[in-house]
């Protein structure tokens, strides 16, 4: 989602700003802007088109300067236009707001301001002069509001204001080389150099410029200038204190990867997750509680043996592709370690009553590890008691891994593609290895499963490259595709998320409207829907549900609807009128979902090519969402 890059430097630091926000584009965007200290006043370029656009501008403008700020605005209050693109600047009451010398305080934002429209009716009744429809806004003018000539003591005082997330960087006209820094509910780190210091909303913005990372906790505040930092967090009573903070060497890997000889990331992701897997599992020898201890601040009381062998339930956080990962590795908790297991969509849990129970082991998932409304949730499972916390996470570095007291941390690398596909298949991945952690813990895993199990994990690899080979087939699927405006997809049991996650890439990159629904729900409501021009998806591997799927098959046949039917080589389901069939290259057992859901990703992203969409940075989405 939005974007925050900051610096006070001795050299020009314009380049690092546009840099920055290069590495930070794969979160989705609809504008940008920069703004620096440069000849006693502040001058400010922004867009409402992509960055390399934002670079011609600002060399066009001739802007450079020791202080600056850079930000990249996915939409949340006012509609993407050049007047509501960060940075904002504050002109103070009875100022031309319009003069290009009017601004004093330059700002930009990252979250949202939930009292914003009292904020602006004060702020206007003291003369100040709004220029945008942001919440954003607001902050740049109440913190001018509040100055007097030291512009960490303006923000400090002007905090407390302030209801909602907010990630700030801002700076003042009158103090040359200074930016401020603040955090609460949105992700902020320091970037440590020599004789200059930076802010960034990800490490990976500073990615090249330096390995030195100071990651701001909730409530923190951060003065920077050229050789020196320091930090003031909340204290009892609501006072503001000097504290440390460690610095981490942090190396980020930047988003700038090359495409390679494919068209799109998402398209290079896809034929990343073979790989992807494979490194997921390095190391993984055995079956051990030990696998999620990888917390960066392992926290006192925290050993996965014993929280295993403590929790009698599990309830599982996430959103979007993440919500659906949980709700498959709901079917294997349940049905291997025969533990309880709710799924839960965060921004939904933290807002309706429940029964917590201290015995539950809360996780977690994510593939940025910065999602707001999970972290809201995961917040206020703790707040409920329920302490034995792990998460399934991505970024090792990130806010979720530092809050869970247990992680598996994923090493799916870099994913630049808003549609997620090989964070979707690690996080399959870890959710099984905590799967059958739990079983063990439970004496409910032999030693023949643990083999028969690592066995098959050990293949995925070669499995998933051999589901690779069926592109083309995949392909002339999506040529039909692309003529629709609807589509269906039916799985049963295990396989019901999978073509819930299918229909989420469909809808997300070809913009095409797509529903799932477990194959025995069709005759309750969606069979109305069915007609030959709405493609009915199935899933359909060689299990237990497989006869009971056929027949679901017959009755979408029966109206005249067109299957396209994924299946297992021993299925006897043949292709002929109505009914095309790609065969699975084998059956997969419990782990048949990491294969099924990699030709939905392949069918979504050729679909949308032959459509002519922006597969990587789809319209309206963002990658990490990190506001609610």
């Amino acid at each position: 989602m939005c974007g925050i890059v900051g610096a006070v430097s001795q050299r020009n630091i314009v380049p690092i700003l546009l840099q920055g926000l290069q590495r930070l584009e794969y979160r989705g965007y609809d504008s940008c802007g920069v703004a620096v200290h440069q000849g006693g006043q502040l001058r400010r370029s922004r867009s409402t088109s992509r960055v390399a656009e934002l670079d011609a501008m600002v060399l066009q403008d001739g802007i450079e300067g020791l202080v600056g700020i850079a930000h990249t605005r996915w939409a949340t209050h006012g509609v993407p236009a050049v007047h509501n693109a960060h940075p904002h600047f504050s002109h103070g009451p009875g100022t031309d707001a319009k003069s290009a010398k009017a601004g004093r305080i330059a700002l930009v934002h990252n979250g949202i301001i939930e009292n914003h429209d009292e904020l602006r009716a004060e702020l206007k009744a003291r003369g100040y002069e709004f220029t945008s429809q942001t919440d954003t806004e607001v902050i740049a003018h109440l913190i001018d509001s509040l100055y007097q000539g030291d512009l960490f003591d303006a923000v400090q005082s002007a905090l407390p204001h302030l209801r909602g997330a907010y990630a700030i960087a801002v700076f003042c006209q009158e103090e040359p080389l200074r930016v401020v820094g603040a955090r609460e509910g949105s992700p902020l780190v320091l970037g440590v150099g020599k004789g200059e210091n930076f802010l960034a909303s990800d490490a990976m913005a500073l990615a090249g410029v330096t390995d030195q990372i100071v990651y701001l906790e909730e409530g923190d505040v951060v003065d920077l200038q050229q050789g020196k930092y320091w930090i003031t967090g909340k204290a009892e009573g609501g006072a503001r204190v000097r504290i440390d903070r460690p610095v981490k060497t942090v190396n980020a890997h930047s988003g700038a990867a090359e495409l390679g000889p494919y068209r799109h990331y998402m398209q290079k992701e896809i034929f990343e997750q073979p790989r992807a897997i494979a490194d997921t599992l390095e190391g993984v020898e055995g079956i051990t509680p030990e696998l999620f201890d990888q917390q960066m601040n392992h926290q006192p009381g925290a050993n996965a043996a014993r929280v295993f062998a403590q929790i009698d339930s599990v309830l599982i956080l996430a959103c979007g592709t993440s919500y659906y990962s949980g709700c498959a590795a709901k079917y294997w908790i349940e049905s291997i370690a025969k533990v309880p297991c709710n799924v839960e969509v965060a921004s939904e849990y933290r807002y309706r009553d429940s029964v917590p129970n201290p015995n539950t082991l809360v996780v977690t998932i994510t593939q940025s590890g910065e999602t707001a409304d999970t972290l809201a949730a995961l917040r206020h499972a703790q707040s409920l008691g329920m302490v034995h916390t792990l998460t399934i996470c991505n970024v090792a570095t990130s806010a979720m891994v530092r809050e869970c007291s247990l992680a598996y941390v994923t090493r799916a690398g870099v994913e630049i593609g808003v549609a997620s596909t090989k964070a979707f298949t690690t996080q399959l991945a870890g959710l099984f290895l905590l799967t059958l952690c739990l079983a063990q813990a439970k004496g409910r895993l032999s030693d023949s499963e643990e083999a028969r199990h690592l066995k098959a994990m050990r293949h995925l690899p070669a499995a998933l490259q051999a589901v690779l080979a069926l592109e083309p087939q995949l392909i002339a699927w999506s040529e039909d595709f692309a003529q629709c405006e609807n589509a269906l997809f039916l799985g049963r049991g295990l396989h019901y998320p999978i073509a819930l996650e299918g229909a989420l890439k469909l809808k997300e990159i070809s913009y095409i409207h797509a529903e799932a629904y477990p194959a025995g729900e069709l005759k309750h409501g969606p069979l109305a829907l069915v007609t030959s021009a709405m493609p009915v998806v199935t899933v359909a591997p060689n299990d237990a549900l497989l006869e009971k799927l056929k027949s679901n098959m017959h009755e979408v046949r029966a109206r005249g609807g067109v299957l396209y039917v994924l299946a297992d080589a021993d299925t006897r389901i043949d292709s002929g009128e109505g009914l095309h069939v790609i065969r699975m290259p084998e059956h997969y057992g419990e782990l048949s979902p990491l294969l099924h859901v990699v030709p939905l990703q392949l069918l979504a992203y050729h679909t949308a090519c032959a459509r002519g969409t922006d597969v990587d940075k789809p319209r309206n989405l963002a990658k990490s969402v990190t506001v609610e």
